[in-house]
């Protein structure tokens, strides 16, 4: 078997948002990993190994899979948790489920199971299937990502070489035009010259007429 399967799992526990969450994982890195945070909550102080037999057990039945609760409640872990309804519910919770504090209570004094060899392969193997899913699921969306960027990237492209093209056919009429009002200009300019020469023939010719 290889030996990342051999890894010995712990369960690591925080709290994010509005729940608390635990997963067996085998290093605090891989913890980190799995709760997608970007920075090291354990030396935060916000994230902790636990032996609570019950988290321990929940996050060993599912390595690798994030496990949540409701922030501040002592339910039980689960891969889909209830979000509080809001702060007062939230703070009347511990005091709603005394019974169950007590059960806590009582079982937090009792030993940690103890997984054996094939147990802990089991889970170990079951860590790093985990681990594939979540990675092939990353690899997916960063593929998804990759093909939007690509899309959007021939679209600017594309919006681009039409804006282009529009200013060069606008550059080039505008010199067309320009080259016409100039040879208007000089149209004009020589039918004033011819006008000019001619207007001073036909005066001429009227003075000589009344003289």
């Amino acid at each position: 078997m290889p030996k990342q399967l051999k890894r010995k799992l712990k369960t690591y526990q925080t709290s994010l948002g509005f729940y608390d969450q635990a997963v067996a994982a085998p290093s605090m890195k891989a913890a980190l990993e799995a709760w997608g945070a970007s920075s090291n909550l354990f030396h935060q102080g916000v994230a902790k190994e636990t032996d609570d037999p019950a988290i321990v057990a929940a996050t060993m039945a599912k390595p690798g899979v994030v496990l949540r609760r409701p922030v501040g409640s002592d339910g039980s872990f689960a891969e889909s948790a209830a979000l509080p309804s809001d702060l007062a519910d939230a703070e009347d919770k511990p005091k709603r489920k005394s019974k169950p504090g007590k059960r806590a209570a009582k079982t937090a004094h009792k030993p940690s199971r103890k997984i054996d060899d094939q147990q802990a392969r089991k889970a170990s193997a079951a860590f790093e299937k985990e681990e594939r899913r979540r990675e092939a699921e990353r690899r997916k969306e960063e593929a998804a990502r990759a093909k939007e960027r690509a899309r959007r990237d021939k679209a600017v492209a594309a919006a681009e070489a039409a804006l282009d093209e529009a200013r060069r056919e606008h550059e080039a009429r505008t010199e067309q035009i320009e080259a016409e009002r100039a040879a208007l200009d000089e149209r004009a300019e020589a039918e004033e010259t011819r006008w000019g020469k001619q207007r001073t023939k036909l005066v001429e010719a009227l003075r000589r007429a009344r003289a």
